[in-house]
């Protein structure tokens, strides 16, 4: 990896002479892109793309029922004396109904996250998590087949049909590299699909818990008299926006006490969740959840313990950042409910979704044309749900949901504000969104996937991507807003991130010792792990919190997601500095890593295309980013 410290200085030289030359402030650039036509913008989800309503969707919901029977009979007897051109009849069998899936998933979830109270698609969803359990169940004699086999049955089979070779990697990967972990027979791998499918309810609970209760903290007054009900929402843009302290202080207050009382009920879920998560490791041959994601990852324990212990070791060098908010904001003490607070002289200044399409176009500039077309394609396709709708039961946060299986432009889900903080959040979602295009133009749709980090690179790249553009093109006092927001942003990458992984790991083992925990309990873990990544010039609370009740990633089905949030970061500043140093022979290996998914294990794809590897080296280096970009706040500040 090419880390040297000339590198990581001459990236920020050039960060500052754009910083020095912005131009005065507009909303949008001088110059909008030729091919950006606002009046093609869309701002909801066209689903009918998809499928035309709810009857279609059912419809397809009762033909991959019978689809999946169809395929288990079929194979069944055949993988008995399985020979390579079984192999590849089943694999391009199962690969359709897998795309087929896919799609009606994708459109079932989008209804469920616009109104997560509609009785009809909440069934539904449960109903596809059942047909994919039972689907696992249907065909499990093949997973335990392909998971048995020798290297020189594997050797034969490939030999007797060469048209395997294109599914070479999905198979070692999916398959051989599994041989120690896979069920035993097909009664084992059936009770190991309904813990799967008990996982999957828990989830969708969980979420409709955390929308309808966990973030509905009840009616605060602000101080010119008006009522302000406190949903994900509006709580979230009153701590972004709102200069008067007391109302921040009044709406923290709320909330904070609002979640340990909500902190007993998410408790119990939790740790229903958490004996699942480790019943199901275990029955794989894990020593427990965490062990079986960092396999799955294809990384080791110690490198996510090594990355957290240098980002508790430095968190020193983010106090520079805290300084500096708290003599912009004039105060003696900063307090948790400061943090949020935009650093615009306008604080709740807004930006149209339009004017914001139009700089995120504008920050790819020096990227590869694909961005741009993707891009555009996306913006005008009925592929973003853009505003929040709490009161009509539209979920809080953001995602992106692949689209590869039918190779168009992928679904962001939005609660656009209109705040600037909405703009990095948006071009967040589009470099999953340009990824995911990129993989399903270029590869099998089998290989359109890859590890959580992975997946977050390119999002975390476009947010530095759009720092760039703004400091360069935003007056200084916005650009500087901007640059406090993006170092904000570095706080929650390096330690918000990695402490939820910490937590859900310290958590899970407390449910194996105690078997089930108080909401207390979990508290008191929370706050003792904040405490070791938290800084001394902010003055928390002495009780315990409860913020991680409403942090939807740990009741995922997916454990110990938020770590790959860290690891990307630093993986993407190591890819920015190499970006400002030369743009286009970066493009070219940035584009074919993007494009290569699945088709290569993380580590390879890492090496071949930039030279970089996950040790502490990575991490010292981000934070050594970090640091000047402090510096270069505190220099424009006095400038």
């Amino acid at each position: 990896m090419d880390s040297a410290e000339g590198l990581i200085i001459s990236a920020l030289v050039v960060f500052s002479v754009l910083v020095m030359s912005g131009s005065g402030f507009s909303s949008s650039p001088e110059k909008e892109p030729e091919a950006m036509n606002r009046s093609e913008i869309t701002t909801s989800w066209n689903l009918s793309s998809l499928f035309q309503d709810r009857e279609a969707a059912s419809e397809e919901y009762k033909r991959l029922e019978d689809l999946s029977k169809e395929i288990s009979v079929t194979f069944r007897p055949r993988f008995q004396n399985l020979t390579g051109p079984v192999l590849l009849e089943y694999i391009e069998a199962d690969k359709n109904f897998s795309k087929r899936l896919n799609v009606i998933y994708a459109y079932v979830s989008a209804q469920n996250s616009l109104n997560v109270n509609e009785e009809f698609y909440e069934t539904l969803l449960s109903d596809l998590q059942n047909l994919s359990t039972d689907h696992y169940k249907a065909v499990s004699y093949a997973e335990i087949k392909l998971k048995s086999l020798s290297s020189s049955e594997w050797d034969r089979i490939f030999s007797e049909e060469l048209g395997l070779e294109k599914y070479r990697a999905y198979l070692e990967n999916s398959y051989r590299r599994y041989a120690s972990h896979r069920p035993r027979d097909e009664s084992h791998a059936a009770y190991l699909a309904d813990i799967s499918n008990q996982l999957m309810k828990i989830d969708t609970e969980a979420e409709k818990l955390v929308t309808n209760n966990v973030t509905v903290a009840g009616n605060i007054t602000l101080e010119n008299g008006k009522e302000l009900a406190l949903n994900s929402e509006t709580y979230t843009e009153l701590m972004s926006t709102d200069a008067n302290r007391n109302n921040r202080k009044k709406a923290y207050d709320k909330r904070f006490d609002h979640l340990i009382e909500e902190s007993d009920r998410m408790a119990e879920i939790y740790c229903n969740k958490s004996k699942l998560d480790d019943l199901l490791a275990r029955e794989l041959n894990y020593s427990d959840s965490y062990d079986s994601k960092m396999f799955g990852a294809y990384l080791t324990q110690d490198q996510v313990e090594t990355m957290n212990q240098v980002f508790k070791e430095r968190k020193g060098d983010f106090d520079g950042y805290y300084e500096f908010r708290r003599k912009r904001m004039n105060l003696d003490r900063l307090k948790p409910y400061d943090l949020q607070l935009s650093l615009l002289k306008s604080p709740d200044q807004k930006y149209s979704y339009e004017d914001t399409l139009v700089n995120i176009s504008a920050s790819y500039a020096q990227m590869a044309p694909a961005f741009q077309e993707i891009f555009l394609q996306t913006a005008t396709s009925g592929s973003i749900d853009v505003y929040p709708n709490p009161e009509g039961g539209k979920r809080p946060g953001g995602y992106c949901q692949d689209m590869c299986a039918l190779n168009r432009p992928a679904l962001i889900f939005m609660n656009y504000k209109g705040l600037i903080d909405d703009q990095r959040t948006l071009t967040h979602e589009m470099g999953h969104a340009i990824n995911f295009y990129l993989m399903g133009s270029n590869v099998d749709y089998l290989y359109c996937t890859g590890t959580e980090y992975e997946m977050e690179i390119p999002s975390t790249f476009n947010e530095e991507l759009f720092v760039d553009y703004a400091l360069a093109n935003y007056d200084r006092e916005t650009a500087l807003a901007v640059l406090a927001d993006s170092i904000n942003d570095y706080v929650n990458y390096f330690t918000f991130q990695p402490m939820i992984t910490e937590f859900e790991d310290a958590a899970h083992d407390l449910c194996r010792q105690k078997g089930n925990l108080s909401g207390r309990e979990l508290n008191q873990l929370w706050t003792s792990l904040s405490r070791q990544y938290r800084t001394s010039l902010v003055d928390y609370y002495a009780e315990d919190n409860a913020q991680w009740t409403y942090v939807s990633h740990i009741y995922f089905t997916n454990n110990y997601y938020t770590f790959s949030y860290a690891l990307s970061k630093a993986i993407t500043l190591s890819l920015f500095k190499m970006y400002k140093e030369d743009p286009q022979k970066f493009n070219g290996n940035y584009a074919a890593y993007l494009s290569a998914g699945s088709s290569m294990t993380p580590q390879e794809k890492l090496k071949k295309f930039f030279g970089i590897e996950i040790d502490r080296r990575l991490f010292e280096d981000a934070m050594d980013v970090i640091e000047k970009r402090v510096e270069q706040l505190e220099q424009l500040e006095g400038k």
